[in-house]
């Protein structure tokens, strides 16, 4: 049974539950705030630039105890955008190298997401349109998914329904990325099984029309997840974190449904190596009602932990120190992604330990900032 933070807390006598260690197979966080991906449509062919480094640097430096990089591309047309990054070239190592490091010299542990956008590639950059690239436009390409389904509203391009050999050959362009990750100093690995992305597409009512094994059934929709990840465990070091985000609801109408599937695949994956879920929405259709609100995916996370019995994760809504300390003191995350408001402010584990009145909060800051900070902080 996977024990709540407040239970470490209490016996450690750590003063809050967000400002605990955590461990995960040999990896070992300073706290539990990590910093989900967050897409910066930056890259040139799949190459990262001075841009992410600066940009993953300053995270890391905030204090936070996991950077996890960007949904990055396995192949060519798993890319989002035309600025994606990738890991399907091995020339493509060195720079994500220089990343991986740049987050360890800062104290936080490496991560990196790969993903495949299936349906939903091909895409003009969110500031340049969120929608897909026109047929004329030379910078698009061809798309793949499950069934010659489109997304709609904005992602009309209607993709093409693959084929068992391309199915396959997406299976090992995610291990090859998972081998090119360890090589450039990853200890993190999450695979990007949401958001209506290829791999929940496969497993999404909404998306799969499949009749063959890929296709049907809570076994045929979830095989292409299941394959997939097992063909990352062979690549993947065993004693360092393998871990997913999955859609677990799609708020589509068949809610209960789907979260009961969603939470028998966690079970599937965790009995084949997975370490840690990140809980998300499914984003598999446009017509989704979701309800937005702070932390409004606790709850369903905490039924995913206790149900799947393994650690989790989820962003969306944690933003705020109180309700980040509430989700890990009261059992509903094990770690808690904050991916914005890092954005609006690199520092935020330190506004947050003050906030949370943990002694000596200036520890989540680089030695330069701490000392100045501290040594002229007035009192409150």
């Amino acid at each position: 049974m996977i024990q709540p933070a407040s239970a470490i807390r209490s016996r450690e006598h750590f003063m809050s539950a967000l400002f605990t260690p955590f461990k995960l197979k040999d990896v070992t966080l300073r706290n539990r705030i990590a910093i989900p991906p967050m897409c910066q449509y930056s890259a040139i062919d799949g190459f990262i630039n001075d841009w992410h480094i600066s940009h993953y640097a300053s995270l890391a430096r905030g204090g936070a105890g996991l950077v996890i990089v960007e949904a990055t591309a396995v192949s060519p047309e798993g890319r989002i955008t035309p600025g994606c990054t990738g890991l399907w070239d091995d020339a493509q190592i060195e720079g994500m190298a220089r990343v991986a490091a740049a987050i360890k010299a800062a104290g936080a542990v490496p991560g990196i997401q790969i993903a495949h956008a299936g349906r939903k590639a091909s895409a003009n950059r969110p500031w340049e349109g969120d929608d897909h690239i026109a047929p004329d436009d030379s910078r698009g390409w061809d798309t793949l998914a499950p069934s010659a389904v489109a997304f709609g509203a904005g992602l009309p391009k209607v993709p093409k329904a693959m084929t068992l050999a391309e199915i396959e050959r997406v299976k090992a362009d995610f291990a090859a990325a998972a081998r090119r990750a360890r090589e450039a100093g990853f200890e993190w690995l999450e695979l990007h099984f949401a958001h209506g992305y290829l791999a929940q597409s496969f497993f999404s009512v909404d998306a799969n029309q499949r009749d063959d094994q890929y296709g049907g059934d809570l076994a045929g929709r979830s095989r292409f997840i299941v394959e997939t990840f097992d063909a990352v465990r062979d690549a993947w070091p065993n004693n360092l974190p393998l871990t997913a985000r999955f859609g677990v609801i799609e708020y589509d109408g068949r809610d209960e449904l789907t979260l009961k599937e969603s939470i028998e695949l966690t079970k599937t994956l965790r009995r084949k190596g997975l370490d840690l879920m990140s809980v998300s929405v499914g984003f598999s259709t446009p017509a989704a009602r979701i309800p937005w609100g702070p932390a409004f995916l606790g709850p369903i996370s905490q039924r995913v932990r206790r149900e799947a019995e393994i650690p989790v994760a989820s962003a969306w809504g944690f933003d705020s120190p109180p309700n980040a300390e509430h989700a890990v003191e009261a059992g509903q995350l094990d770690l808690v992604m904050v991916g914005r408001a890092h954005l609006s402010n690199p520092h935020w584990p330190y506004h947050a330990a003050k906030q949370l009145k943990v002694e000596r909060p200036s520890w989540a800051l680089p030695a330069p900032y701490a000392h100045w900070l501290e040594r002229y902080a007035v009192a409150e």
